[in-house]
């Protein structure tokens, strides 16, 4: 192992592949997507508020599509599939610009192939992290799959490492920057982190025009309805 891997296996992450192939796969990736519930946060609700997000994992996500654009010069694309209907990731796909945010999702499927579809992509180019049974037809057939750990589902974690329906699992789960850790894991495997943090830190010419481009990213919002998927104007 490098030290790449060994600062996120002895943190208690999980590669259910071998780096090597988990590093090939990233060659492939052009774009991320995300679940909401059980990733951003533990998942928790109540009827007077969603649930939330923490500014590190928002950080993690521009830092990781800044790094995309420094080896593309485009920004990634990247949308939230959830199966409920949130404010605060509406909010957060908003003001990060999104390209795109699916609710209630409960085929999740059919909402990822209306996103691959639109953008040209086939689902060997798509990054997902995940956390539950919601997302597993998606976690089928991605490039990279992420899940974010949960210690009490033991045998949701078995079937998904039985069943190859993931890469690597999280040392962390959604309430302590789960999307924080695979942001990073994916810039230090790409060889990206250092370059994509110095540049942030210095505010540089190609930061000011990634975060220009990706400031002019106008975000589609969806809704799964009657079978099929309708923009919400």
């Amino acid at each position: 192992m490098n030290q790449v891997d060994l600062l996120f296996s002895e943190s208690g992450g999980k590669f259910c592949i071998s780096v090597q192939e988990f590093q090939q796969k990233l060659t492939r990736i052009k774009a991320f997507a995300f679940d909401w519930d059980g990733v951003f946060n533990a998942g928790i609700k109540s009827v007077q508020a969603g649930s939330t997000f923490s500014e590190p994992d928002a950080m993690g996500i521009n830092l990781l599509r800044f790094s995309g654009w420094l080896a593309q010069r485009h920004v990634p694309k990247i949308t939230i599939f959830s199966g409920e209907e949130n404010k605060d990731g509406l909010y957060l796909a908003k003001r990060e610009h999104f390209s795109s945010v699916y609710f209630k999702s409960v085929n999740k499927i059919k909402s990822f192939n209306h996103f691959v579809n639109s953008h040209g992509l086939s689902p060997e180019e798509i990054l997902f992290v995940f956390d539950d049974v919601l997302d597993l037809s998606l976690a089928e057939v991605c490039g990279v799959r992420i899940q974010v750990s949960r210690s009490a589902s033991p045998m949701l974690n078995h079937f998904v490492i039985s069943h190859r329906l993931a890469d690597y699992v999280t040392a962390h789960d959604g309430s302590n920057f789960a999307v924080r850790e695979a942001c990073e894991l994916i810039m230090g495997l790409n060889g990206s982190f250092e370059t994509t943090v110095r540049q942030r830190m210095d505010f540089n010419d190609n930061y000011r025009s990634y975060l220009a481009e990706r400031n002019r990213t106008e975000t589609s919002v969806y809704h799964y309805s009657n079978e099929e998927i309708k923009p919400v104007n």
